[in-house]
Order: C-alpha cells, then sequence, then structure tokens
C-alpha cells in the first residue's frame, strides 16, 4: 500500500483516490465492479482501487450492504 512519504508524494499514495471514490458513493450506492468501471481511469491498477476500498472500509467510510452494494457512510 502507498502512502505518502519522503519518497511517495500525496497525489502518487492511496490517499488521494479517497475522494474519487467516496464522491461517487455519495450519489448513489453502487456494485464494487460498477463502480471500478466508472473510476478506473483514475487508478493505475484494479489492485490499486481494491486498497483504496479496503482503506476506506476500514475507515469506515463505506459499508458492503446486503445487496452487495457500496455505501458512503454519513457520520452526520
Amino acid at each position: 500500500m502507498k502512502f505518502p512519504n519522503k519518497v511517495i508524494s500525496y497525489n502518487e499514495s492511496i490517499i488521494s483516490k479517497f475522494p474519487i471514490i467516496l464522491s461517487k458513493l455519495e450519489k448513489k450506492e453502487y456494485e464494487p465492479l460498477e463502480l471500478y468501471k466508472k473510476v478506473k481511469a483514475k487508478f493505475e491498477t484494479p489492485f490499486e482501487y481494491i486498497e483504496a476500498l479496503d482503506c476506506l472500509y476500514a475507515l469506515e467510510s463505506i459499508e458492503l450492504t446486503e445487496r452487495n452494494t457500496l455505501k458512503y457512510v454519513n457520520r452526520n
């Protein structure tokens, strides 16, 4: 997983990919593959996309629903 440090800039890190995913999920729930098709131009590999989803899930920013869709978690 690429986190920003002295060698890896913020723009190259996985953290910079979070807003791409969250902006889509704020508007609508997506199945993981459907969401990937919408954002794949912003990711170098499918693995990078999965890493971003893993981090967002660990941070409780997204969740997987019973219908197998990804959902934005609103903390308000």
